[in-house]
């Protein structure tokens, strides 16, 4: 049995005029195996996330014919089942952690309190874990690093708080929202290799939300490419460059080259027949 079982879900919001379709007939499986979402801005990545979450605002309509972690229905769980699943089955990491970080409370504390609230585990406890899983995201003297609030870590050592923070619960699945698009090219590269030894060290499944296709080509096993809500095309994530619908050469052929030159990018071409069409697999 899959990890993640969804078959087709769709997303709607009510816009002025009716709804308004974010995600449209999504179905894929998750085995414990890094699985990519890539698309535009807009094209329904991060709802997808969100809606497996249950986090979607109550203006969200969310159908499908199934959507179920093993042997839970998400789509029906009441809100006591999905509170025991967030965190402790699954994880969700954002995408910068000044926004997902409580301000006036210790970066040290909140992984601590995220520990307790699934294990009930004493306060001393919870804090030697969440100083040995700030240990293990490589944080420096984490003793320091346990006492310090948001505004005083940088970028980098903030995500790897939020990544400490989603793990401590040791989740089956981490959905991770583009979790490096706010740091550096050297400090990303660093994050996703101790993002893919927590994962394969703990057996998880892991669903890496992001714009960027060569990312995902070289940290993936699988990429789902989407456009419009609708999925264009699924393939090995080393058999990327040789994707055949149109959307996915299109993606691949606006990327800057580093070995040439180019007097522009090209334009990214949409036909609206994409989304009535059948899906490459």
């Amino acid at each position: 049995m899959p990890l993640l079982q969804i078959e087709d879900l769709h997303v709607s919001y009510q816009g002025r005029t009716g709804p308004v379709p974010a995600v449209r007939g999504i179905s894929f499986a998750l085995e414990r195996e890094r699985l990519g979402i890539v698309g535009e801005s807009g094209s329904g990545k991060s709802t997808i996330g969100r809606a497996i979450l249950g986090l979607l605002p109550p203006s969200a309509s969310v159908t499908a014919a199934q959507m179920r972690l093993h042997d839970i229905d998400l789509l029906r769980a009441d809100q006591r089942t999905l509170r025991r699943i967030r965190g402790k089955r699954i994880s969700m990491v954002l995408q910068d952690p000044k926004y997902s970080l409580n301000p006036v409370m210790t970066v040290g504390r909140q992984i601590a309190e995220s520990y307790r609230v699934h294990t009930r585990a004493s306060a001393t406890e919870a804090k030697r874990k969440a100083l040995e899983m700030l240990e293990a995201v490589r944080i420096d003297n984490p003793e320091r690093v346990y006492d310090l609030y948001p505004h005083e870590v940088s970028g980098g050592m903030g995500q790897r708080v939020m990544i400490a923070m989603m793990l401590i619960p040791e989740p089956e699945l981490l959905i991770a929202d583009e979790p490096t698009s706010a740091l550096d090219v050297t400090v990303q590269a660093q994050l996703l290799v101790l993002i893919n030894e927590l994962i394969v060290r703990r057996g998880m499944g892991l669903i890496l939300i992001s714009h960027n296709l060569d990312l995902v080509a070289s940290f993936c096993d699988r990429v789902v490419v989407m456009y419009a809500g609708r999925v264009m095309e699924t393939c090995k994530a080393s058999e990327l460059d040789r994707a055949r619908h149109p959307y996915t050469k299109g993606l691949l052929a606006c990327r800057p080259l580093i070995d040439r030159a180019r007097p522009e990018l090209p334009q990214l071409a949409r036909d609206p027949a994409w989304l009535d069409g059948p899906v490459a697999a």
